[in-house]
């Protein structure tokens, strides 16, 4: 099975505002109650999108201009608290495929690569350039490219940065180790065979 080399990820983007949004907040605990992460993307941000009553607030990933958004821009630190695997899940079942941040907590970023889903750091005024272009136009299509370490938007471009190994990961297919192990099964199985303690009884 070999992966997708992610290069590139381009689409509307939506502006998720605030510092330390961490994984309790990103995906409620009580929806963790599940066998597969399927349908966990119906409830990311539930507890901000809603009232205590279930009235919707109309957080900006509700907002009808950015449905069907792919990147996901935020501030500080975001993915932080727990290590639930579950935050990056809701974000790629909610069909977010890169997230532009300042920053990201350690766990979650690891997370979100192995998804495949580039997580790249941009200054906070720069993000607030982002940010202002798609208030201004919902449907401008954003461009976050790894291999350049840039983002595109309405003819102007910020600079951004990311770890060194994930972006080797991303840009040469490498970033689902379950997928590499799968991919390597044949050279596995001939190494095991030459191996005379795993060699069959006589």
């Amino acid at each position: 099975m070999a992966l997708e080399k992610i290069t590139q990820v381009a689409g509307k983007a939506v502006f998720v505002p605030g510092n330390d949004i961490d994984t309790d907040r990103i995906i409620p605990a009580r929806f963790m109650k599940c066998v597969t992460f399927d349908g966990l993307g119906e409830f990311l941000f539930f507890d901000v999108r809603h009232t205590p009553e279930g009235v919707p607030t109309g957080h900006p990933i509700d907002k009808p201009e950015h449905k069907g958004a792919k990147i996901l821009l935020s501030g500080a630190n975001f993915g932080c608290g727990s290590s639930r695997e579950h935050a990056p899940q809701a974000i790629h079942k909610a069909g977010f495929r890169a997230i532009v941040a300042e920053n990201f907590a350690e766990i979650f970023f690891g997370n979100s690569t192995t998804l495949g889903i580039p997580c790249v750091n941009a200054s906070r005024e720069d993000i607030a350039k982002v940010a202002a272009a798609i208030e201004k136009n919902p449907s401008l299509e954003v461009v976050v490219d790894v291999e350049k370490l840039e983002v595109r938007f309405g003819g102007e471009s910020i600079k951004v940065t990311q770890r060194d190994s994930a972006r080797d990961a991303l840009v040469n297919g490498r970033w689902d180790a379950i997928g590499e192990l799968l991919d390597g099964k044949p050279q596995v199985l001939e190494t095991a065979a030459k191996l005379p303690y795993l060699a069959p009884a006589a």
